[in-house]
Parts: structure tokens; sequence; C-alpha cells
């Protein structure tokens, strides 16, 4: 068995910088595509024999918990979720012995079909009957009055992560200069105008984090840069676009963080984005995620040959379009292992799932993945 002497910080660190590890490390909720329902979470907890009566939903839109100590402590987690507290909270029970944690102005209102629907300034979403997250346009329960005010209470709650934890943590938020399928549209019929957009997308990007930087940069350790590429079977754009009309201010960003900070670049996109990763290499990008194993030319082995000396991958530890929640734990377990056996070697790689663990994954699955990810992590 290996000897563990490394901090969860050091360790995840490492494995971003491709260097030696004392072993694997493993995430489960440092970002909201890598965490777990608060249904399935609320299933685990019973599951385990732990209290499951103050679960708290930190994402109302997608339906995800805070992952909690007593969780990552049992599964040898090395990160833990930047967001703070919901300041003001309520108990909302939408249906059955589920009963959650939520912002005191998260106030969906039950429909006659059993499904909850709920208006903001922002937008409208839905959840239909028996569902596990909504859809539509989700507020921001911060209710923050300024950005000042965010960057107050996150940088205090990175502070207290840093000094009080070993944990890996990260900022979610920046954009990464593509925008969808409209935009990938637009590139091929309006070139100057998706460059005129993301220009002064970069700027706001750069003015945000010089803002974030200077309040609590030394506490945090990446940035997450959110832009979904692909889709089952390809990225929503060709490379020859993508390099004309989002490459540039791309690279642009990563080198001023990388200039100005220690801090890593965390890139998430889902789907098929292999034609694409010689460009997200080309920017400065440290961090891809979720890497979708189930999607097309997106095979452990291929990624791992044509990328892993380049790029860290977080995720693909396990698939759960199809594996995670329909197969056995056993199978459950030889999935993990086969995948771990490829993206683990020679460092450059974070275990987690592929996107989030939904709602209806059985929690046996759920520990099956977890307890192998870390014996295989300190197998000799």
């Amino acid at each position: 068995m290996k000897k563990e002497y490394m901090s969860s910080r050091q360790r995840v660190t490492n494995a971003i910088e491709h260097k030696p590890v004392d072993r694997m490390p493993i995430d489960l909720g440092v970002h909201f595509s890598t965490g777990i329902s608060a249904y399935a979470y609320y299933e685990l907890r019973k599951y385990l024999g732990l209290s499951a009566d103050k679960i708290e939903m930190i994402d109302c839109g997608q339906g995800l918990a805070r992952v909690d100590q007593d969780i990552l402590d049992r599964f040898h987690i090395d990160t833990m979720l930047l967001n703070p507290p919901w300041e003001k909270t309520r108990k909302w029970n939408p249906r059955g012995a589920y009963e959650f944690l939520v912002p005191d102005n998260f106030n969906p209102v039950k429909q006659t079909d059993g499904g909850y629907r709920m208006n903001s300034p922002q937008g409208k979403m839905y959840m239909p009957a028996g569902g596990y997250f909504f859809d539509g346009i989700c507020p921001d329960f911060y209710g923050f009055s300024s950005e000042e005010d965010k960057w107050e209470l996150f940088g205090r709650r990175a502070e207290e992560i840093y000094k009080e934890t070993d944990k890996f943590t990260m900022v979610m938020g920046y954009g990464a200069f593509f925008h969808g399928l409209e935009f990938a549209c637009e590139m091929l019929l309006d070139p100057e105008s998706c460059k005129y957009q993301n220009k002064t997308q970069l700027g706001k990007n750069i003015a945000k984090f010089d803002r974030m930087n200077q309040r609590f940069g030394k506490y945090i350790q990446a940035i997450e840069v959110n832009s979904d590429l692909g889709m089952q079977n390809a990225p929503m754009c060709s490379p020859d676009s993508y390099e004309e009309c989002c490459l540039p201010y791309l690279k642009a960003f990563c080198r001023h963080v990388h200039e100005n900070s220690d801090i890593k670049i965390f890139l998430h996109s889902c789907g098929s984005i292999d034609a694409l990763l010689p460009d997200i290499i080309e920017a400065g990008v440290d961090i891809v995620n979720p890497v979708q194993i189930s999607a097309d030319h997106m095979e452990p082995g291929h990624l791992k040959e044509a990328y892993g000396d380049s790029i860290c991958f977080w995720g693909g530890g396990c698939d759960t379009q199809s594996v995670l929640w329909q197969g056995t734990p056993e199978e459950v377990s030889a999935h993990v292992k086969k995948n771990i056996e490829i993206f683990a070697r020679g460092s450059g790689f974070v275990f987690n799932q592929v996107h989030n663990i939904m709602g209806n994954v059985p929690p046996a699955n759920i520990a099956a993945m977890l307890d192998t990810a870390y014996l295989c992590a300190i197998e000799d």
C-alpha cells in the first residue's frame, strides 16, 4: 500500500503539473459539474448510515448537494467547493422523504401536475413531477448587490478553506469565448462580429480576474472557464473556425492568468472535443473536464496517448451516461479500475466521474465507484 505524505492541495497541484503524486487525487463536488444530485446524496448518506437531515442544496437549478466533511473523509476526497453556505435557509420538501436546506428566496410553486415552477427577474424554470433538476434559467440566490460584495464573501470562504483545511478549491464562472450553437453559426456567417464579442469578453474576463486575484487569489488554486464545445459525435464548430474566432482570446486570457498568478485554468466542456484539444492545449489550459469518454473519439486510451503529457484530465473515471446508473456495483468497480489504469499512468489525472452524479443513481454504485478509486490510488 502506498504511504500518503502529501496534502490534498499539493497532491492535486502535482497531478495537474504532471509531477509525481503519493496517490491519485480524487474529486467530488469542487465544481457544479463534478458533484452529486441532492437526491442521490440523500440516498448515499442513508445507505452509509449517516444523517440526511441537513443536506444543503447549493445549486438549486441542477439540484446539487454540498458534499459534507464526513463524506469527504469517508471517500478520501481532495477537493472542496468554494461557494459559501447560504446566509439564510429554509427546508424544502419536494416529495417523499426528501428534505433539503435551500436559500430562503428559493420559492418554487408546486403545480397541479406535481411539478414545480419558479419565476424570477432572470427568467423561468420548471421541474416536472418526479424530476431531479429544473430546466430554464436559475437566478443567483446569493443576491449580491455588486461584484465587490461577491468577492468579499467568496474571499472569506477561500481564506477559511485555505487556512483550516488542506483541500484544493477553485472559482467558477469565467467565459471561454465560445457561446453555443448559435454562436457556432455566427462564426461562419459573421466571424468579425464573433471576434468583436470575444475581444469585449476578454477585457471583462481580465478585469474580473484581476479583482478576484487581488482580493483572494493566494487562497485558491484554479479558476474555471466554461465553454461547452462538444456534441455526442463531434465539436459544435470546426477547428478552423475555433482557431480564428476563439483561440486567440482564450490564449490571451490564459497568458494573463499565468503571468500574474500560480492559478491553474480548468476548462469545462462536455462532448466530443478531441478535434479541438490541440487548440485548447496551445491556448494554455491546464485542465480539461469532464472528459466525456462515452462521446465519439474520446476513448481513454486515445486521449492519454495523444494528450496525456500536455494537459490534465479531470474526470473520465466513470461513465455516468450508461455504466454508473445502470451497472451493478461490480461492473462499476471493474469499469473504474480499467479507466484508472489508463488515465492515472504517469500523473496528469484527477479522478472524477463524467459530469454530475444524477438523482436516480443507486447509492451502492456511488460507493463502489469512489471506494474503487481510492483502493486503486493506494495500491503499489
